[in-house]
């Protein structure tokens, strides 16, 4: 069975960068693909900006994730065997990317991200998720994402039919811990049946 993973770089890192990540999750047999954001960043402003100071630039990164599953696809890959993993400004694209084009995939990881939108948005996004598998890891508290973003995300995408992992690492810096890639493995081993 083929199986893929789709990584999303964070601000000012590059699809190498995120690639580094290959070999933490140690998955024999998983194809991955990453994206390069034009400028090395997929939106300009914080993603808890108005969603039209991000424009043009976010819709057409999310057509840039589209575009990589469809590439996938092509190739080969059932969508629900593709996993969307992304950190920092990437999982936050990752997650809006899902919420935004609702299906069952092989999962979805936001290390440190979460929904896109100013404070107080009625997040309103329809379809159905049919049980993809989510986690969802933040520091708390961290300089760019609030843990209550993170916590409103979660909500949402299980409301939409996820199944959501949700984890709060007190004191974790704007960095990937052992324990989230840890739980990211987990959740890919099972998903996208890989047998250790």
């Amino acid at each position: 069975m083929k199986r893929a993973v789709i990584l999303l770089h964070g601000r000012d890192a590059t699809a190498q960068d995120i690639l580094g990540l290959r070999g933490e999750f140690d998955l024999p047999g998983v194809a991955w693909f990453a994206p390069q954001a034009d400028g090395r960043t997929w939106y300009p402003y914080s993603f808890l900006a108005p969603i039209e100071h991000n424009e043009p630039w976010l819709s057409r990164s999310l057509a840039q994730v589209a575009h990589a599953v469809d590439d996938a696809i092509r190739q080969g890959f059932a969508r629900e065997n593709i996993a969307i993993a992304g950190f920092s400004q990437g999982a936050c694209l990752a997650t809006e990317f899902v919420a935004r084009n609702p299906a069952r995939y092989g999962g979805l990881i936001a290390f440190t991200g979460g929904l896109i939108g100013p404070p107080g948005i009625p997040f309103q996004y329809s379809g159905d998720l049919a049980g993809t598998p989510a986690f969802l890891g933040s520091g708390d508290p961290d300089p760019h994402v609030p843990w209550e973003r993170v916590e409103k995300s979660a909500a949402v995408l299980t409301g939409m039919g996820a199944e959501v992992t949700l984890r709060r690492y007190p004191g974790l810096p704007h960095t990937i811990s052992k324990e989230e890639i840890a739980e990211a493995r987990s959740l890919l081993s099972t998903t996208l049946q890989y047998s250790e």
